[in-house]
């Protein structure tokens, strides 16, 4: 194992002072995997108070916000450190939060941890590796388990069988069948758990390198059902009568396709946790607006407008931000537009008020328009792709005659005003609407033009221009 040169020093300082130190939990399973971070958390049998005592001349910075919770925070030449003292909580099995005692043992502290790649330490001073719960074959077996049995440790915080999703997310493990089998017997514990929590643990989950099998977990195992319960929802009867995609694998597929156009399709992006949500949930309004056909056919009719107000409540339920939560509605809203483009029949003026309905989700919506092909039809999918080119090709021409990024009115609220002999209020709004919803149809109109479109449109109005 690579041990940082800065632990070395902390054990050395916690030794000179009579107590252990330990690199523990994700650190030690991380480092294990190869990928030790510049985040360390570490263990001592010192009480918080006497942490600080020994950290306090050493670190470029201290704080204590978690003191109550035995964790001092430092940092040192850029690497963030947490020492935590050993913990040996008890829970109400009521709410989440424990009542905080400290323990005397390693072995103590190890046992009260979620998940057994989790449950390894390194004391630091010997330099001995603690493993008393087989952690290092589970996490070469890549499998999920549980220090104590899964019912103890989800009882005692229900957040753990989300975090066993994220992990089967962030890490590809598997969740052992007895974890499993806790999760589905107790999911309905999840909701002692309060929504920024969820939000949290679904967050981290979806911005994993593979979301689907987090997912899968969730849905499988009915804990979707509490928190995100539109995703099961899509789980629709295929009658064989009747055929359609099953929309929750499809939708699933589109998740995967949109995470491979975050780099594959210009502009290239980070993880993106709004494009994610939106294909995730760009057809959650499909089961509610489902309808049957005469000879077998099955229609959807305005399941995007339907769609993105499922989502809107959803996702506002779960505390995500006001911004995400409109972005992601909005994409889900829009994610159809482009179906109505066929064979590029669309007029400059359509294209005009594409670009401006999706403003700066513009790039996002190009991802999932493409994305939302999943057929297996070859030629198809190529057509459709083709199409896509072409839309984004026309929206590039238009952007170099117009700045597309900025329509606005050709003439301003203080014109209109001046020029109608207006105060501000709501007639100089309908006014400025009219003038962009013209410049939209019909592209950029030189001064004298839009003057006289004002004008008429004011007469049309019964307002007497100003003279």
């Amino acid at each position: 194992m690579r041990v940082s040169p800065l632990a070395d020093e902390l054990a050395e300082r916690f030794a000179r002072a009579g107590h252990s130190l330990y690199l523990v939990g994700g650190s030690v399973r991380d480092a294990l995997l190869g990928r030790l971070s510049s985040d360390l958390d570490f263990t001592t049998d010192a009480r918080p108070d006497r942490v600080l005592q020994i950290v306090s001349d050493w670190g470029d910075a201290v704080w204590d916000v978690g003191i109550a919770f035995g964790t001092v925070g430092v940092t040192k030449k850029g690497t963030t450190l947490e020492i935590t003292t050993f913990r040996a909580d008890s829970y109400d099995r009521v709410g989440r939060n424990p009542e905080v005692t400290f323990g005397d043992s390693i072995e103590g502290d190890l046992l009260r941890r979620d998940f057994t790649v989790n449950a390894m330490a390194i004391d630091l001073v010997t330099k001995t590796f603690i493993d008393p719960h087989d952690g290092i074959d589970a996490l070469r077996l890549k499998v999920l388990d549980t220090p104590a049995t899964p019912q103890e440790s989800f009882a005692d915080d229900p957040l753990r069988m989300l975090r066993a999703a994220r992990f089967s997310s962030q890490l590809g493990f598997t969740a052992a069948p007895r974890v499993v089998e806790a999760m589905t017997s107790m999911a309905s514990e999840i909701e002692r758990i309060t929504a920024e929590r969820v939000q949290a643990e679904l967050s981290k989950l979806m911005l994993a390198a593979d979301p689907r099998p987090g997912l899968e977990l969730l849905v499988d195992t009915g804990l979707a059902d509490h928190v995100l319960p539109e995703l099961p929802g899509m789980r629709l009867a295929i009658d064989e009568h009747h055929q359609h995609k099953d929309v929750y694998q499809h939708s699933l597929t589109v998740l995967a396709q949109a995470i491979e156009l975050e780099t594959a399709h210009e502009p290239a992006s980070e993880p993106d946790l709004v494009l994610r949500l939106a294909a995730l949930l760009h057809d959650v309004g499909k089961p509610e607006t489902r309808e049957f056909l005469p000879g077998g056919g099955v229609s959807f009719h305005h399941h995007e407008v339907v769609g993105a107000r499922m989502a809107r409540k959803r996702l506002r339920a779960l505390k995500f931000s006001k911004e995400i939560v409109e972005q992601v509605s909005q994409l889900v809203f829009l994610h159809l537009r482009f179906h109505g483009y066929a064979n590029g029949e669309w007029t400059d003026s359509a294209v005009r008020r594409y670009v401006t309905d999706a403003g700066d989700l513009l790039t996002r919506l190009h991802k999932l328009v493409r994305a939302d092909s999943t057929t297996r039809n070859r030629k198809k999918a190529a057509a459709l792709q083709a199409t896509y080119d072409d839309l984004e090709q026309r929206i590039a021409t238009l952007k170099e005659q117009e700045d597309l990024n900025r329509v606005r009115p050709d003439l301003d609220g203080n014109e209109i005003m001046r020029l109608l002999g207006l105060k501000p209020g709501p007639q100089v709004g309908k006014a400025w609407k009219f003038l962009k919803e013209l410049r939209l149809d019909r592209g950029p109109l030189d001064h004298d033009e839009a003057v006289a479109e004002l004008k008429k449109w004011a007469e049309s109005e019964g307002i007497a221009p100003a003279e």
